[in-house]
């Protein structure tokens, strides 16, 4: 899946910054910058946009201005140097919000998002055409690693790092498992325990507070016992409708 996006900031060294992340994923493609939003809206007439990293004090028109002055718009990423707009912003149903300087780590966690809120979509809407399996991105050995959702087992958390295992092998990366775990589909992953979070359709059984995921026991921590039976459970009796 080729993502189509464009920057609207208009400050020269933020579009560098972002061009330069934007390089390091071969399935983005950034269609066009611009210094205002007004320059932008024939570019969004012509072309199917799917993301734009958005600006918000700029001249003649701000960014949220920009967005209330739209019928409709594609998945927005805000980019900022100002905190104080975050809550208007998210009543406008952006994707996220990130405050500069904005940190490469922080920058993967927003495509992380993206890659998984529009294969979500077309997979709703166009499932038929859905060409390339839902995945995530992971900065493993200062490269990234494309990691396909569906092998993936489970994540541990390791202090500063976490260790992904998949049927392909182990993956170690500096993350956090709350942020890994915020990046995946809540349908088909949940955290467990303070360090794992899993795949609910790699559980084999389910036998007092530990979990079997095909050999692999992990226990369910006392504050997550409930919710993780629920979904589980939940998750297996989708499976016998379908």
């Amino acid at each position: 899946m080729i993502i189509k996006c464009i920057i609207i900031d208009d400050e020269p060294l933020a579009i560098e910054i972002i061009e330069s992340f934007l390089e390091e994923f071969k399935n983005i493609q950034l269609v066009n910058t611009f210094k205002n939003p007004v320059e932008a809206l024939m570019t969004l007439e012509q072309e199917d946009i799917d993301v734009i990293f958005l600006d918000i004090n700029m001249p003649r028109m701000n960014g949220l201005e920009f967005l209330k002055s739209l019928h409709e718009y594609p998945q927005i990423i805000i980019t900022t140097a100002y905190k104080e707009y975050a809550l208007e912003s998210y009543e406008l149903e952006v994707l996220d919000y990130l405050v500069k300087p904005i940190s490469f780590k922080r920058f993967l966690k927003s495509i992380n998002k993206l890659t998984a809120r529009l294969l979500s979509l077309k997979k709703n809407d166009f499932a038929h055409e859905l060409t390339q399996p839902a995945h995530i991105f992971l900065k493993v050995d200062k490269k990234l690693m494309k990691i396909l959702l569906s092998e993936i087992i489970f994540i541990e958390s390791l202090k500063d790092y976490i260790k992904v295992h998949t049927f392909e092998g182990n993956f170690m990366s500096h993350k956090s498992l709350s942020s890994i775990s915020e990046e995946l589909p809540s349908e088909n992953f949940i955290r467990v325990h303070k360090s794992y979070t899993i795949a609910i359709d790699k559980v084999k059984s389910i036998e007092g507070n530990l979990l079997d995921l095909g050999g692999k026991k992990i226990p369910i921590g006392r504050n997550y016992i409930l919710h993780t039976k629920q979904q589980i459970l939940k998750n297996q009796s989708n499976l016998s409708k379908e």
